[in-house]
């Protein structure tokens, strides 16, 4: 059995979790999110806390995985999440207008990308913060981003996650 899914999951204060046989949804200050899960798999809400317990034993492998979607999905509606990108290079900006991320990121033109309505996306000279209450949808626009101008090894220029070690490399000698 999991060692994640076998602690419980301890409810905070202003958060209401319901389960409806498979469906599961959490509501807090930040807002709400749902999910549907497969049925080897039963949660229990009792006493502030949710127990993520086996139905099936076939269904063992997705134990700790259900029990993390669950705490991020709790921890998404009171804290939220954050991620965030560094612009680096000469002339390469970001700015948000009419809820689109656009970027000079030294093509020919300048490039645009659809903001999802459930996140947050705020720049401040070559910082690009991409907040929301699911992970999955923070990281996976924060990875949508960095992949339009990924960092090279030379000089560093590119789109890189806050933290990011980018392994440089020597460029040509001298003769």
């Amino acid at each position: 059995m999991s060692r994640v899914a076998k602690k419980p999951i301890v409810i905070p204060e202003k958060t209401l979790v319901t389960v409806d046989g498979v469906f599961v949804s959490v509501k807090g200050p930040l807002g709400e999110m749902s999910r549907t899960f497969k049925p080897g798999i039963e949660f229990k809400v009792e006493n502030g806390t949710v127990m993520v317990t086996l139905r099936r034993p076939e269904s063992h492998m997705l134990l700790g995985t259900y029990a993390s979607h669950l705490k991020n999905m709790i921890k998404g509606v009171n804290a939220g999440f954050t991620k965030k990108l560094i612009v680096e290079g000469i002339g390469f900006k970001s700015d948000v207008k009419n809820g689109k991320l656009e970027m000079a990121l030294g093509f020919s033109h300048p490039v645009s990308v659809e903001i999802p309505s459930d996140l947050k996306v705020a720049t401040d000279k070559n910082v690009i913060t991409v907040t929301g209450v699911s992970n999955e949808s923070v990281g996976g626009f924060a990875s949508k981003v960095r992949a339009l101008k990924k960092p090279e090894p030379y000089k560093g220029k590119g789109i890189r996650y806050e933290g990011e070690v980018i392994r440089r490399k020597q460029g040509k000698k001298a003769a």
